[in-house]
């Protein structure tokens, strides 16, 4: 039998729901309301353009040859969920606020709040004083029959 080429050749394993998820949809899934501008996740993320009843209008970037292009796409409610990708941004940003408010009710000057790479391990010796030097051989392989 020759390869099929169908539009949704390929896709037994994608779309078939995980073990032990299958069933009615959550209400919750639902009850999620989206805005125009919020980030939502569908496979790729995107931000949402349009709201109606029953579907969510997201715009995700796709590589056709060399170019990324912006793919309008709508897409009912329980196929999407929120990205949280921004969440850690948005966290360190009222941490940072919260900083700079104290440094300048105590008068202090504002601390560094860039985020930074970890710096490399300081410069140690190792003393040998009362430790034993501990020789590392590997065991020779034997076969026994």
């Amino acid at each position: 039998m020759t390869n099929s080429k169908g539009l949704r050749r390929g896709t037994r394993y994608m779309f078939a729901r995980e073990f032990r998820k299958h069933g009615v949809e959550h209400l919750s899934t639902y009850y999620r309301s989206y805005k125009r501008g919020d980030i939502a996740y569908h496979g790729k993320t995107g931000r949402v353009f349009n709201v109606t009843k029953r579907g969510v209008g997201v715009v995700v970037n796709k590589q056709v040859r060399g170019k990324i292009l912006p793919k309008r796409i709508c897409i009912r409610v329980d196929h999407i969920k929120p990205s949280t990708c921004r969440i850690d941004f948005l966290n360190r940003v009222k941490i940072n606020d919260e900083k700079r408010k104290d440094a300048k009710a105590a008068g202090q000057p504002v601390p560094q709040l860039k985020r930074l790479p970890v710096p490399p391990r300081a410069a140690h010796v190792v003393s040998t004083k009362d430790n034993e030097i501990e020789v590392l051989a590997p065991l020779r392989f034997e076969i026994v029959a």
